[in-house]
């Protein structure tokens, strides 16, 4: 009769430990900008995602108009952007007489089949100088080249361990080879563009005129609807690449190696008073759009410190990995953290940062670090953001690093954290 007591006893034990963990409140997931601004003003759920569908569609006809050879021999990239923006265009103008027009706009520009003459034209010019694939294709071969041979030594070492103080310098070499490598690469890429940029446009004048007429139609209709909606204009800031559009408002403006970016927001019309923001997002407009600057900021730059050993927040060793492109998905996942200044400062955090440890700019040089951020994703990922000053080319370098060797990765995230 007692075993049969004590048996019940635990089945209760563990049925009242279930409910504790059943009660647990789920963590708090952050809202987006576009959540909250859809709330303050009680809007539907498409209401602001189309905004934000149109914004992109503008960005990318913006960016390709004034950088079409950054998409040259990249079908997969152009072909994937061009997927979404059908995809968009087609559900709008089901309810609106606007979208409808500016579908209808789309069409008859024939504003994908531009965009792929656009590419066609660029590549033609390219190899016409001896250019054959992307720069991209071309960083990947390279660091494939240099990455195989340091096998050799390290293969060496495990079978006559009595030479690993000399082969350490040799690693030490193939490890920064790469980085000043891409640095030349890089540079005489930027050169190639800032040479044939004119001639591009020369060249296409009419058929960039079009994408970027389309473009400005897409904003004004963006503008029209936000003052349906009664939202404020200065809450939807965006970043372009050009300044040749109408009813915006330039807040900034910054050189990234050579190339313009401009941050906008949209300007009233005339008789048209300014929509006061509501009390609810006044807390959160501080905390929104630096935010969202510093990662408009960051479109490609992203180094992530992989094979480190770290704990308790220092970062004794490192293999700075560049992870271009994995930028979207990087600058999502900024979107969605929390921002914090590091207790500790720099040199404690990275006590062996020298020459031969190092987060190199995408130019060669040795990033200083200005800032260190810790981040808090979700409210359940913790991980370090370091910012590097301006380097002389111009460009400046984020780094993201685990703070403790032993800490679990998301599944969502494993991607950008692990080598």
């Amino acid at each position: 009769m007692n075993d049969i007591e004590n048996e019940k006893r635990k089945e209760s034990e563990n049925s009242e430990k279930k409910k504790k963990v059943s009660k647990k409140p789920p963590k708090r997931t952050r809202k987006t900008q576009g959540q909250m601004i859809q709330e303050a003003f009680g809007l539907g759920p498409t209401d602001i995602q189309d905004v934000e569908k149109k914004l992109f569609i503008v960005r990318f006809l913006d960016y390709f108009s004034e950088e079409t050879l950054d998409f040259i021999f990249k079908d997969t990239i152009l072909n994937r952007y061009l997927a979404q923006i059908t995809t968009h265009m087609e559900n709008f103008g089901i309810t609106r007489e606007e979208d409808r027009l500016l579908k209808q706009s789309f069409d008859s520009k024939k504003i994908p089949e531009i965009i792929q003459k656009l590419k066609n034209e660029a590549e033609e010019l390219a190899i016409s100088k001896g250019v054959k694939n992307s720069m991209d294709k071309r960083l990947r071969r390279l660091t494939l080249y240099l990455t195989l041979p340091m096998f050799v030594p390290i293969i060496i070492s495990f079978f006559f361990p009595e030479i690993t103080y000399f082969i350490l310098p040799v690693l030490c070499v193939f490890c920064m080879l790469p980085q000043l490598i891409r640095g030349s690469i890089v540079k005489k890429w930027l050169a190639f563009k800032e040479q044939n940029k004119n001639q591009i446009y020369s060249d296409n004048r009419e058929d960039i005129m079009i994408l970027k007429s389309f473009a400005g139609e897409t904003l004004d209709n963006i503008r029209t609807r936000l003052i349906e909606l009664k939202v404020p204009l200065q809450l939807i800031k965006f970043m372009l690449h050009s300044q040749d559009y109408d009813n915006l408002r330039l807040l900034t403006q910054k050189n990234i190696r050579g190339t313009m970016q401009y941050f906008y927001s949209f300007d009233y019309p005339p008789g048209v008073e300014p929509f006061a923001i509501p009390q609810q997002l006044m807390q959160y407009q501080q905390q929104m759009f630096p935010e969202k600057k510093t990662v408009e900021k960051m479109e490609k730059n992203f180094i992530v410190l992989s094979n480190i050993r770290a704990k308790d927040g220092i970062i004794s060793s490192f293999i700075p990995t560049l992870k271009d492109k994995l930028a979207e998905e990087i600058n999502e996942m900024l979107n969605n953290s929390k921002f914090s200044k590091a207790t500790m400062d720099f040199t404690s955090i990275l006590p062996n940062y020298s020459e031969n440890m190092a987060i190199y700019c995408v130019c060669g040089e040795v990033v200083e670090i200005s800032n260190i951020q810790i981040c808090n994703w979700k409210d359940q990922f913790e991980f370090y953001l370091f910012e590097g000053k301006e380097c002389n080319c111009g460009e400046s370098v984020y780094a993201l690093s685990l703070m403790d060797e032993s800490t679990e990765i998301p599944e969502e995230l494993k991607e950008i954290f692990q080598s």
